[in-house]
């Protein structure tokens, strides 16, 4: 053999060894922060989610990628997808993954304390009024269990979005969940403040609304918010006219207070304001009632111990 026939062939066997090498000591994080990476849509928004920097994360990605000698994801300046090769990892990716955290969530359940994490997404009221008051008892009890709750009202796919559990309205719920009552039916106040209502009136009934300067909402979808009142079996819907447009109940408080223009609002945000004269109630006659506040979670996944704690808290409350 000449001498530039064993040079190769110590070339190609270095390379054998150094990817066996990292391959033997792949991190099972590194799988875990891949798989988080496409769930997420990017390694910014996979950051935020694990709590670390995007550099972190691509690096991971890096090292990974290195260590399995292929690329997993196609990186652009707008978007991140992965390869052919990084499709069929996730195939097989995500099922394990799933039985690893299962059986290490079965140990958990000899500890005396449940331990881990919840995290639930929940629109901005019934995170203000029904979920935070809950899960801050909940974590005295429970000092172990981390809880994350993320205030947002579009309808989101909570498993694909990585959450254990959501609050909707009960009939926003899909079939394939189960659901609990978070607490009683809900209504809506109409209120105003003093000053507005000396000077542009008092409207009598809903299409009195549509004179005034009504403090409208937009979702996060884009729509406007159309209000909707009942009396005596009859139904009105109208939607509201006026120059200013919020996303944020706090916000639409602060504008009628402000004598901005009429808010729509739930009760609960406005039963101190109303106690203290700095709003008045209108058409209260014209209440409609609503459905109660409910938690949602997926009837076809494992559920860890920390999600069992505080589903057993919520049923004893």
């Amino acid at each position: 053999m000449t001498q530039n026939g064993r040079a190769d062939k110590l070339t190609k066997a270095d390379q054998l060894i150094k990817q066996d090498f990292a391959m033997r000591s792949l991190r099972l994080d590194s799988l875990e922060i891949f798989d988080d990476v496409v769930r997420c849509g990017g390694f910014r928004a996979a950051a935020l989610d694990r709590g670390v920097s995007s550099s972190a994360i691509s690096q991971s990605i890096s090292v990974l990628e290195e260590a399995l000698g292929i690329r997993l994801l196609n990186r652009t300046t707008r978007s991140v997808a992965p390869t052919e090769a990084g499709k069929r990892l996730l195939e097989r990716l995500g099922p394990a993954l799933h039985d690893i955290r299962i059986a290490i969530d079965d140990l958990n359940q000899l500890r005396e304390r449940p331990s881990g994490s919840v995290r639930i997404n929940a629109p901005g009221p019934a995170a203000d009024h029904v979920l935070c008051p809950l899960a801050f008892e909940f974590m005295k009890i429970y000092p172990d269990v981390d809880v994350e709750i993320v205030s947002d009202a579009a309808i989101i796919d909570i498993v694909e979005q990585g959450f254990d559990a959501g609050v909707r309205f009960g009939n926003q719920l899909a079939q394939d969940m189960i659901a609990m009552p978070l607490g009683p039916t809900l209504r809506y106040a109409i209120v105003a403040s003093p000053d507005y209502l000396r000077e542009r009136g008092r409207p009598d009934s809903p299409s009195d609304l549509l004179q005034h300067d009504c403090i409208r909402r937009r979702f996060p979808g884009g729509t406007m918010e159309t209000w909707t009142f009942e009396k005596a079996g009859d139904e009105v819907e109208i939607t509201p006219q006026g120059r200013l447009t919020l996303s944020s109940a706090h916000h639409e408080l602060q504008a009628a207070i402000a004598g901005a223009g009429i808010a729509h609002l739930f009760e609960e945000y406005v039963h101190a304001d109303l106690e203290q004269g700095r709003v008045i109630e209108l058409l209260s006659d014209w209440k409609k009632k609503l459905p109660s506040w409910y938690l949602y979670y997926p009837s076809r996944r494992h559920t860890s111990a920390a999600m069992r704690a505080f589903l057993k808290y919520i049923r004893h409350r």
